[in-house]
Order: C-alpha cells, then structure tokens, then sequence
C-alpha cells in the first residue's frame, strides 16, 4: 500500500513523497472480537516477527494488525534503506521531527484501524403476528458490541503509537488533516515521543484536545539496561506526556533489560490491555 503526502513548497511549488508500506501480517482473534489492535515493529524488522509473538498472548478476543514499515534511506545510518516508520537521525526526543514521515505513518495505522466494524449488531425477532392475510414477524435490533481500537509498538513503532495518540487527542495530523480514528489504547515498548517540544501548546490551546488526552489510557515500558533507546528518553517522553495532560498514563521500569522485550514486560502488557479494554475470556 502506498500513502503520497503532499506539502507547499516555497512558491506555488508542491513537494510529493510516496511511501510504499510493505506486507501487512493480521493475527485473528481465536474467541470472540472485542479490540483490534495495529502492532508495530522497529527499525529494520518488519511484520512477521512481531505477528509470531503476539499470537501467543492468552488475549483471544484482540485482532492484531502487524504492517511493515517501508523501506528508505535512515540519517542514523548514514543513508543506507532499510524498514522505517519515518527519516532519523537519533532515537530519541532530541532528533529533528520528520513530520511528513510520521504523518505519513500514523496515517497508514489510522487506514488499518478505519476498516474495522465499529460495531456489530444482531437482528432478531420479537414475535409473530397474524393479519387476515400474512403471518408476519416483528424484528428489531437486539444488541450491539464495539470493537475497541488501539495502537502499539516496539521502539521506532512505540514512537509512532505515541504521535498517533497525540494526533488522536489533537484530532488532526501535523499536517492539520483530519484525524479519523478513535483510539481506546496505546502501548509503546523501548520507544520515545516524537514532536515533544512542540505537544504542551497544542495540547493545552484546546479544550476538546486536552479532554481526549485525559482519558486516553496509555502504556509505556522501558528497560533500564536499553543502550539504544536509552532508558532516559523513555522517562523524559512519560513525563512530557504526562505534564500535557496524558493523565491515564502508566509507566513501567524494568532493571537490566536491554533493547528488547521479556515475558514479565509482555505479562504487563496483556494485563493491562485486558483490564482497559474489558477483554472477555482473557488472563486477568
């Protein structure tokens, strides 16, 4: 799938990038449906690996949406291509922002999360009757159950779960597009918050942003022994995010752990995930 944002130039001259998405990995939901969730990997991995994980988790009721990022040239490596969310330079806050890029992203998990059923209702009938000529019966709309959505990722992808909750907040991209999708979760794992320096104002110069950013619950882990996202971006961005209003935010340390995960981070996050989305059938 290809995304091409547009942006002015100087003059009447208009900039055009087109990112081509790789292949898209969809864990189903072994019980009943009740969130789906787009996952998305680090720099340099794709897919795949993350949808071998996470279709693991006692979380039977979650859909997990695992696209691979595209491939282009990364400042951090001095221009080689590989699988990225968007251009770096350095992994963490301190970078330069490639808006175009991350707009470009969030947009691509906001696509995947819109063709989701945001509810499902059941018709049926109440009773019978009968006129001279027909029998007929009476239906009427029994029940119906949202489909919650989230986003989540690992590292480079927790950095575009955390642009997307403040675009989600914002309701609107960097670029002042609509944003289409509400978001019931966000996890980042090893990750960091792009775009912060600029987050306080845009945050608190809106009422109904900083009502969404109260309420959007969110989770962030971060390992203290990680030397490439290293553990004080991930506390800086849980503290920015949290002084800007992101109130129902959790943060959780783990001593020793590295640029990776462990089944006591990914217990963390099923519990969690169970308890904010009042999963059926799930570990509580």
């Amino acid at each position: 799938m290809s995304f091409t944002n547009t942006s002015a130039g100087s003059g009447s001259r208009t900039a055009r990038r087109t990112f081509e998405f790789g292949r898209t990995h969809v864990v189903r939901p072994k019980g009943k449906h009740q969130a789906t969730i787009v996952w998305l990997h680090g720099l340099g991995d794709n897919g795949s690996s993350w949808s071998q994980l996470l279709e693991t988790l006692p979380l039977p009721n979650i859909k997990w949406i695992c696209p691979t990022a595209p491939t282009r040239p990364v400042a951090i490596f001095g221009g080689f291509p590989c699988t990225a969310w968007f251009d770096v330079g350095d992994l963490s806050e301190d970078g330069p922002d490639d808006l175009e890029g991350l707009d470009a992203s969030a947009a691509h998990v906001a696509n995947l999360l819109s063709t989701e059923p945001a509810d499902s209702r059941e018709l049926l009938p109440i009773h019978n009757f009968t006129t001279h000529h027909h029998s007929r019966a009476l239906f009427f709309f029994f029940s119906f159950t949202t489909v919650k959505l989230g986003v989540g990722g690992f590292s480079m992808g927790a950095a575009i779960s955390l642009y997307s909750a403040t675009c989600c907040a914002q309701r609107k991209y960097g670029n002042d597009n609509l944003y289409p999708v509400n978001l019931s979760a966000v996890v980042g794992l090893s990750g960091w918050l792009p775009c912060s320096r600029s987050l306080r104002n845009k945050i608190e110069g809106s009422h109904e942003a900083a009502r969404c950013a109260a309420s959007l619950p969110i989770l962030l882990c971060h390992g203290k022994g990680d030397d490439v996202v290293q553990y004080k971006h991930g506390e800086r961005s849980a503290q920015v995010l949290s002084s800007t209003g992101f109130q129902n935010l959790t943060f959780r340390t783990y001593n020793g752990l590295g640029h990776y995960t462990v089944p006591e981070e990914m217990d963390e996050v099923c519990n969690w995930l169970t308890a904010r989305l009042g999963l059926e059938g799930s570990r509580s």
